[in-house]
């Protein structure tokens, strides 16, 4: 059996709205979607078929307990062994995990990306990159607001009633002081072409170390 080097793992975290999966989209479009094994988080959020929709609609989803965070530290090792695996695919307008998976095949590069991702321990071992994208709260809530209202089919009002109630505060007790963990932080998310060029050229040098420039 032929030994293959331990795939480098990069996380992506942020508040919601920031910008990262900006920064995730642009590296898979530079990169190339075929040489990442790319994970995100919101893919394994529990499963909450067996509650009422409308206490479905009332879960913190926004607190660590709301995702299977063991089950994405698994996918990772998983990769990082050179193991495919099968992503979750979540329906956010019935918060609830559909029975369908994505195969994702192991890759040289790993991205995770997600809110809520430096806040686990386990989950953070595996990382050697991590990246925070770090934008103001009124542009995060705007861009929330747009997404949800046009992707996930809520209402103006539920969006700015889950946003006071549990984005913001768990925002202040999860998100920012996970902050701390970050070996880069990124202000203006995926509008920061300076940093966004400086990781991709790390990548393409893992990717190719035997070109110049690459040591």
């Amino acid at each position: 059996m032929v030994d293959r080097p331990t795939p480098l793992v990069i996380a992506i975290a942020g508040g919601s709205g920031s910008g990262k999966t900006t920064v995730a989209d642009q590296i898979l479009k530079k990169v190339g979607r075929h040489r990442i094994a790319y994970l995100p988080h919101d893919a394994y959020y529990r499963d909450l078929k067996d509650l009422p929709l409308n206490q479905r609609a009332e879960t913190n989803f926004d607190h660590p307990n709301s995702l299977e965070s063991s089950l994405l530290t698994e996918h990772v090792r998983k990769l990082k062994r050179w193991e495919p695996v099968d992503l979750p695919v979540y329906d956010f307008t019935h918060h609830t995990r559909t029975s369908e998976t994505r195969r994702v095949e192991p890759s040289m590069v790993i991205i995770v990306e997600g809110i809520l991702i430096f806040a686990e321990p386990e989950l953070r071992k595996e990382f050697d990159v991590k990246i925070f994208v770090d934008t103001d709260s009124d542009l995060r809530f705007i861009r929330r607001l747009q997404r949800d209202l046009s992707e996930r089919g809520r209402t103006t009002e539920t969006v700015i009633h889950q946003y006071l109630t549990t984005v913001r505060p768990m925002h202040m007790d999860f998100v920012e002081p996970s902050k701390r963990y970050a070996d880069v932080i990124i202000p203006e998310g995926g509008f920061n072409t300076v940093a966004l060029d400086m990781v991709i050229s790390r990548i393409e040098s893992m990717l190719h170390p035997d070109l110049p420039g690459s040591k």
